[in-house]
């Protein structure tokens, strides 16, 4: 059996219970990494950030490792498309923080061209205001660019004249050179903090949108989904019917009833965010029926929801809306005839 190293701490839930069910695949087929690599034709080092969390892998390894241990692929493709969701997230936070850090940045610029610290610069660079060449600063190599609008310096005709006591006001004297290139920086560097606000606005703006009009399911309810938790998708009665993995109820779901029938093992799944229940089998064999039911509502028909086990030996059942006192019973179905159900409160 493969040694797996601990997956690290701050792995997202649907990427870690998807890592989880990779690794449950290769130790079942009896397969070392070589020999997955071998067989799928992604490398052995490839294998090892997979299994590890290091790295989500694409979508054909994922195909490609369910061909080579019998597992079902529409159903390992589905955790995919939940786990790469998740990934995608991540990514899309981590560019949103380095665009704040960018902002702040910015804003720091511009309070260095303050009008109220005009001449601080110039000493700290052993030249009186207004002397000389003025001194660039030089960005650290460590930390990301700020974009600054381009300052464009007056025409060279009028860099030699000297100033016109008529287009000056009685009792003023016209402004230092020095005093004019402080300005023009000032204002070049508001201009650019300006548009990196803006741009970091319309980036997240897009994202999102992006994200809500192209990953969204077609099959989801109309429920009102800003008071769900992200990723969640249904509640209560719209969850009836659906895939708990694809409506992002797995993920915080925990287990209320279990049994061990043979080598099979059968769960109970509530869903308190959801609302909902529903079976789960695992160590089964290819024909197995798995199968929850909850009494119904004040007197009305009973819920409930079945399902048959594939040749990957794992299979879980359709959700149906259910309260936590409303003692909701998986039950297995063997091939040879066994039966035997899991139900809050006991075992069998």
């Amino acid at each position: 059996m493969p040694r797996w190293r601990d997956l690290p701490e701050e792995l997202d839930p649907q990427i870690r219970e998807f890592t989880g069910r990779l690794r449950t695949l290769v130790e079942r087929s009896g397969l070392s990494v070589v020999a997955v690599a071998d067989r799928t034709g992604y490398s052995k080092s490839s294998w090892e950030r997979y299994l590890n969390g290091r790295l989500l892998p694409p979508q054909g390894a994922v195909e490609a490792l369910a061909e080579a241990t019998g597992a079902d692929a529409h159903h390992l493709t589905t955790l995919w498309e939940l786990a790469e969701r998740s990934w995608s997230r991540s990514e899309m936070r981590h560019g949103v923080t380095m665009e704040a850090i960018g902002v702040a940045q910015a804003r720091d610029a511009i309070e260095r061209f303050d009008p109220a610290e005009r001449g601080v610069g110039a000493r700290k660079n052993g030249r009186p205001s207004g002397m000389g060449r003025p001194s660039v600063e030089l960005p650290d190599p460590e930390q990301p660019l700020v974009a600054t609008a381009p300052v464009f310096s007056a025409p060279a005709a009028s860099a030699g004249r000297a100033p016109d006591s008529s287009e000056q006001p009685p009792g003023s004297s016209p402004p230092s050179r020095s005093e004019r290139k402080r300005a023009a920086l000032f204002a070049g560097g508001l201009v650019g903090a300006l548009l990196l606000v803006a741009g970091a606005v319309l980036l997240i703006d897009a994202v999102g949108d992006g994200e809500q009009s192209g990953k969204q399911p077609t099959n989801a309810p109309a429920t009102s989904a800003r008071q769900l938790p992200e990723g969640v998708k249904c509640a209560g009665e719209d969850c009836a019917g659906q895939d708990p993995q694809t409506m992002g109820c797995g993920a915080a779901a925990t287990t209320t009833a279990d049994v061990t029938v043979g080598t099979a093992y059968v769960e109970v799944r509530y869903s308190k965010t959801c609302k909902a229940a529903w079976a789960r089998i695992t160590r089964a064999a290819p024909g197995d029926v798995i199968e929850v039911e909850a009494p119904g509502a004040k007197g009305g028909a009973a819920r409930s929801q079945r399902a048959r086990v594939g040749a990957d030996g794992d299979a879980y059942t359709k959700m149906i809306a259910a309260d936590p006192t409303a003692r909701a019973t998986a039950c297995a179905t063997l091939t040879g005839g066994t039966r035997a159900c899991a139900a809050p409160g006991g075992r069998g």
